[in-house]
């Protein structure tokens, strides 16, 4: 058996392994009884339910405690102004135009930080000088708050895009750096031993070994930094105190007391996540069929 396909055997998950046909011609799961099918689909269906009744559960408390006058609406403001000052903001282009400058600098951020972070973790992973001299430097990184280093950015770089470009790089940087090292130095050497008897080094090594088998930890520094990049561009924007971003609008919400403008900025900021979170769902579905 190849090193490639030994490696393939491992990536590929359970879903995609052929399952063994029983007499009458069907497919069954290997190992799995019939009767236990069932109960698969119910513990599925435990695990999505349980939260829906729970979002259900505080909608309806949130609606109660607002209608009758339990909780003053200036702090917590009711149900149907939220929805229609996020349907008003929707159709204005108000929260669409806000939201593309936040994705713009949150996927700038983390494209650079990707790019850093991937042969740093590598060359941690794969060399004690390199991690020798780069650890020490990413521990104080890490340290040192974001926020304080922002104003330095700014009377480098003025105000604008590429100063919390850097800021929202640097939030999401260290903890991919980690993840990614640690993916890198957790991969089976024997596996690496025996595809350098078949002759693969360099960059084969690396293309046919070393990130297929790092493949989990580079897509979970992945979900990680996507999201971690929304909060670096908020926080960009809070201490910037511009006119555009998501953040920016929360903060003009929060100054003019428009509790509802806050939750629907506050709702459009949740979709964004998700849609992140989408994206690196479809990635690692992408990656676990190409591996």
């Amino acid at each position: 058996m190849s090193v490639k396909t030994t490696i393939q055997e491992r990536l590929a998950p359970d879903n995609h392994r052929v399952a063994p046909v029983d007499g009458s011609g069907r497919s069954r799961a290997p190992g799995v009884p019939r009767g236990q099918a069932t109960q698969a689909v119910m513990q599925r269906v435990l695990l999505i339910v349980p939260p829906i009744l729970l979002a259900l559960f505080l909608l309806v408390a949130w609606f109660v405690s607002t209608s009758f006058g339990h909780i003053n609406r200036l702090y917590l403001p009711a149900p149907g102004d939220v929805f229609s000052t996020f349907i008003v903001g929707m159709g204005s282009g108000l929260f669409l135009s806000n939201a593309l400058v936040t994705i713009e600098e949150s996927l700038l951020g983390f494209a650079l930080a990707l790019l850093i972070a991937l042969p740093l973790g590598y060359g941690i992973a794969r060399s004690r000088l390199i991690a020798a001299t780069v650890q020490p430097y990413l521990a104080a990184g890490q340290a040192i708050p974001a926020i304080v280093i922002f104003p330095l950015l700014v009377l480098w770089f003025s105000y604008g895009l590429v100063p919390i470009v850097i800021l929202c790089t640097l939030v999401v940087l260290f903890p991919m750096v980690i993840t990614i090292a640690f993916g890198f130095q957790t991969i089976d050497n024997s596996l690496v031993d025996a595809a350098r008897v078949e002759g693969a080094s360099g960059r084969s090594m690396f293309a046919s070994i070393e990130f297929p088998l790092a493949l989990p930890a580079i897509l979970a520094s992945i979900r990680t930094g996507l999201t971690l990049s929304i909060v670096g561009a908020i926080v960009g924007e809070f201490i910037s105190q511009g006119d555009n971003g998501l953040g920016s609008l929360v903060l003009s919400a929060g100054n003019q007391y428009d509790s509802a403008l806050l939750f629907a900025t506050l709702f459009v900021l949740a979709l964004l996540a998700t849609l992140y979170y989408g994206f690196a769902w479809s990635l690692t579905k992408l990656a676990n069929s190409i591996y």
